[in-house]
C-alpha cells in the first residue's frame, strides 16, 4: 500500500475518533441543560406555591419577601443533577447465539450476536429492540473514504443519542492484535459499537463494515452480517454520501422500520 494510501486511512480515521468525541460532548452538554431546566423548573415550582400561600395569607404583600427568597435560591450543579440510567438487567442466556433483524426501507439487514463473547451489547440490544427502540429511526452516518461504515442506532438521528447509559467495552481482542499503526482490520460483516474513543462510552449506535476497514481495536465487535445483509448495505454504499462528501447522511436513506432479537 501507498504511503499516501496509508495517510488518507489515518486520517479519516482520525476525523472518525473526533466526531465520535465531539458526538459525546454534545450529548453530554445536552444533559447538562436538561438537568439545569429541570432544577431550575423545580425551584420557580416551589417559588410559585410559596408565593401563592403568601398571597393567600397576606393578601398579595410580601412580595418583596417573596423576591428575596426567590434570589437566596441556590443554582442546581449540573455533575450533582446528573443521573445515568442502569444497565437493562440480564435476561439472555448467555451461552446462546442471537439474531438482530432490521427491516429497513433498503432490504432486510440481519446480523448474529455471540452472547458468550458480548453478553452486556447483546443483552442491551435484546431489551431495547423488544420494547421499539429502534422502530422508525435512521441510519445516520456513511464514510465511504479510508473507512467504511454505515452508523445507526441513534433515535435523534444526529449522532447524540442514546438510551441514557453506557455499556462496558468487550471482545475487544477478538480481531488481533494492533499494528504499528495502532489499528486491526474490521472485516467486511462486522458490526461493531460506536463511541468517543474513550473505554465505557457505547450507548445504542452501532455500525456496520461494508468494506474492510482499519481501525483502533477500541469499538466492541459483537455482530457479524449475513451475505444478503452485507449485500443490502454496500448498496447504500456504493450510493454515496448525501452531496457528494465522504462522511454523513446516506444518500440512499435507510430507515429502520422494525428491529427484532431472537435466539437463534
Amino acid at each position: 500500500m501507498s504511503s499516501s494510501e496509508q495517510r488518507r486511512r489515518q486520517l479519516a480515521r482520525e476525523k472518525f475518533e473526533r466526531q465520535q468525541k465531539r458526538r459525546e460532548e454534545a450529548r453530554r452538554r445536552t444533559r447538562r441543560i436538561t438537568a439545569i431546566v429541570a432544577a431550575s423548573v423545580a425551584v420557580v415550582a416551589v417559588i410559585g406555591v410559596s408565593a401563592f400561600v403568601v398571597a393567600g395569607k397576606d393578601d398579595g404583600k410580601d412580595d418583596k419577601k417573596t423576591d428575596a427568597a426567590a434570589s437566596q435560591s441556590p443554582e442546581p450543579t449540573p455533575s450533582e443533577s446528573e443521573s445515568k440510567a442502569p444497565l437493562p438487567p440480564m435476561e439472555i442466556d448467555k451461552k446462546a447465539t442471537y439474531t438482530m433483524s432490521l427491516g429497513t426501507s433498503q432490504g432486510d439487514i440481519a446480523f448474529a450476536m455471540d452472547a458468550a463473547k458480548t453478553p452486556q451489547t447483546a443483552n442491551s440490544f435484546k431489551a431495547l429492540a423488544d420494547k421499539g427502540y429502534f422502530d422508525g429511526t435512521k441510519c445516520h452516518r456513511l464514510t465511504t473514504q479510508g473507512i467504511f461504515v454505515l452508523q445507526c442506532g441513534d433515535p435523534k438521528g444526529d449522532g447524540t443519542g442514546g438510551p441514557g447509559y453506557n455499556i462496558p467495552d468487550e471482545n475487544l481482542t477478538a480481531l488481533g492484535k494492533a499494528g504499528d499503526d495502532g489499528t486491526v482490520t474490521f472485516p467486511a460483516g462486522t458490526v461493531a459499537m460506536a463511541n468517543t474513543g474513550q473505554p465505557g462510552t457505547g450507548g445504542s449506535q452501532f455500525f456496520l463494515v461494508y468494506k474492510d476497514t482499519k481501525l483502533p481495536p477500541t469499538y466492541t465487535p459483537f455482530g457479524k452480517l449475513d451475505k444478503a445483509s452485507l449485500e443490502n448495505v454496500e448498496k447504500v454504499g456504493a450510493a454515496g454520501v448525501e452531496g457528494g462528501a465522504g462522511d454523513g447522511a446516506p444518500k440512499k436513506a435507510v430507515e429502520i422500520e422494525k428491529a427484532t432479537v431472537k435466539k437463534s
